[in-house]
């Protein structure tokens, strides 16, 4: 049977749009871009291994080709992932990532890796603070310092967005010192939370919004070359969610300065 699916894209194709519902011929063809007469044949196939069934002239998935496409989509979408961007997930440091929530990689769906611009090397990325500016509801976990960030989301504060935000100690300190104001209008906010984390935090910076998702993570060599991931997909923002959780939990409070 995996002889069957993956030594034929046309075949893989097929399962994966009978995944979506079911098709005649007409439909397929159009779908696909292929001839009834390159498709018979793949179609005789799965068929045959009881992939997929017939009635009249409409097919579809039996609930064996249900079982087999539900579990090949993680894969095919982890897949994804990584060889549009293969370069960088391979040299970043993914163990910050809990392996249960890594294994889901695929989740993150069509996502871009956000390269530094030499000439505003030390600005916040245009996507990312235009998003988050328009953004209601923000999560946000900061293990490093950066002079924007604090005017940044003290502006949000100001205009009612929902913000939880966590911190490593040194970044909290950091903010007592050179951005009191800020980190007062934070705390004062009736609709932000701020936590420090106690753990020794290697994420550098994850945001999530109902907008979008945006993660950056330190290379293998524990460096940070200001690559980032964003993504807008619907599946990337719950499991940047998650990921924020994980470090919520393991956080408390900060109640005043």
């Amino acid at each position: 049977m995996c002889d069957t699916i993956w030594l034929s894209e046309k075949r893989k194709n097929l399962l994966l749009l009978l995944m979506e519902g079911p098709r005649d011929i007409e439909q397929i063809k159009t779908s696909l871009n292929v001839t009834s007469k390159a498709m018979m044949p793949q179609i005789k196939i799965l068929k045959k291994q009881g992939l997929v069934l017939q009635k009249e002239n409409t097919y579809m998935l039996s609930e064996i080709g249900k079982l087999v496409v539900g579990n090949m989509l993680p894969l095919l979408n982890t897949l994804e992932v990584l060889e549009e961007n293969k370069e960088y997930w391979t040299s970043r440091d993914t163990s910050v990532i809990p392996q249960e929530q890594f294994m889901r990689l695929g989740e993150l769906g069509e996502c871009m890796v956000i390269e530094p611009d030499l000439n505003h090397l030390f600005d916040l990325p245009r996507e990312f603070t235009e998003n988050l500016i328009k953004s209601r509801c923000i999560m946000s976990s900061l293990s490093y310092y950066h002079p924007l960030y604090s005017s940044l989301y003290s502006r949000l504060a100001k205009s009612g967005a929902e913000m939880e935000i966590v911190l490593t100690k040194a970044v909290l300190e950091r903010l007592k010192n050179d951005c009191r104001d800020e980190l007062e209008t934070l705390l004062d906010s009736e609709n932000t939370v701020v936590k420090v984390c106690e753990e020794n935090l290697k994420l550098p910076t994850i945001a999530v919004t109902e907008k979008f998702m945006y993660i950056c993570l330190f290379d293998k060599q524990g460096k940070y070359d200001h690559r980032k991931v964003m993504s807008f997909d619907a599946s990337a923002l719950r499991w940047g969610r998650e990921l924020f959780i994980h470090y919520n939990e393991l956080s408390q409070k900060v109640i005043e300065i």
